[in-house]
């Protein structure tokens, strides 16, 4: 669903030209025009035909020729979309997921270039790849890549290829209200990886996680929780036997190995990882326990659940009451920070 559409009045169904879809939505320069009357100086835009994080590619057979394609996206994305609006556009790429070396080499290509960000996928092992706990250490080249270069690993819901639901025959709003846990898990799981802290070693000291779409009202809640578990149950995190609490099922499995954290997961977050929203009151009311340092604004267009053409207004309402550092952090000054990006001037 497109930014310019009424949601009482849509009717599902497909475009089936460019005639029927504003320039804003594919025009780098045109959609600059948007920005300025959203109130919006700068934006990072997520691929949507390579999918979140390159699935498409990662799915194809031919992988050289795949690997050509991503590239070609990549400095599109750089070259042509972030390059016909210097200062407005955040260039964020895609990786060979399917070659943890590609994939560095691809980083520090497109890094030597002006990207500014790396696309990663909320949880590789839905794609059918090992996940962040996997002992041979097999995203380890991305993640050195990404901490040498400070490009921050931005992963948007969804990027899984797979979507929360209770049940097979679950409509779409309980799917689409479900959303924000694809993030929870993928949270927790950096959290506990091992990749973020071992013992006392930080083995990626500038790595920077982003959380993209998921809300930030309910990180508080998961950082205590994690907390918690850390404090009261670190023997789960040294053993390789696991157990079904649900189902009481029981079995071995190859953990990534025994882990003793050195760092509280809530000091994990407030050093590597950062929440983004888009209309989420409950959070706006609690930056303080989420981490105004940690939170940044995003409006998701031309999606319809995006706040376009009110982004500013929306971020006016949401901050209501803070103080212009904490307004000027959430909405620009983190950004700026940790996407080392000077925008253009204000308009």
């Amino acid at each position: 669903m497109s930014a310019d559409v009424d949601p009482q009045t849509l009717v599902p169904g497909y475009i089936s030209s460019y005639d029927e879809i504003s320039p804003w939505y594919y025009d780098p320069v045109a959609r600059t025009a948007a920005m300025d009357l959203d109130g919006v100086v700068a934006s990072l835009c997520f691929p949507m035909v390579p999918r979140f994080c390159g699935q498409t590619f990662l799915e194809a057979t031919d992988r050289a020729f795949a690997l050509s394609c991503l590239r070609i996206y990549n400095d599109w994305m750089i070259d042509e979309w972030a390059g016909a609006a210097p200062g407005r556009f955040l260039p964020l790429v895609i990786i060979p997921l399917w070659d943890p070396t590609l994939a560095a080499v691809e980083i520090e290509r497109c890094a030597a270039k002006g990207a500014q960000a790396v696309s990663f996928s909320e949880n590789p092992s839905k794609l059918g790849l090992p996940s962040l706990h996997d002992q041979r250490g097999y995203w380890d080249p991305v993640l050195r890549a990404a901490d040498d270069t400070g490009l921050p690993l931005c992963i948007h819901f969804g990027s899984s290829s797979s979507m929360a639901t209770p049940s097979p025959d679950a409509p779409l709003l309980v799917t689409g209200s479900l959303a924000p846990l694809n993030l929870v898990q993928a949270l927790v799981d950096w959290l506990f990886c091992g990749k973020l802290i071992d013992g006392d070693h930080s083995p990626y000291p500038n790595l920077k996680i982003c959380l993209s779409e998921g809300g930030i009202g309910w990180i508080p809640y998961m950082l205590e929780r994690c907390d918690f578990m850390v404090r009261n149950r670190p023997y789960l995190a040294d053993t390789d036997w696991n157990v079904d609490l649900a189902s009481g099922a029981a079995g071995t499995f190859s953990a990534s190995g025994a882990r003793r954290m050195g760092v509280l997961p809530s000091e994990l977050f407030r050093r590597h990882i950062y929440g983004c929203f888009i209309d989420d009151t409950f959070g706006a009311r609690h930056l303080t326990e989420v981490g105004v340092d940690n939170v940044m604004l995003e409006t998701d267009f031309p999606h319809g659940d995006g706040s376009f053409p009110n982004s500013r207004a929306n971020a006016g309402r949401l901050l209501a009451g803070y103080d212009a550092e904490t307004r000027f952090k959430v909405m620009r000054g983190n950004a700026e920070r940790v996407f080392s990006f000077q925008p253009a001037p204000e308009l």
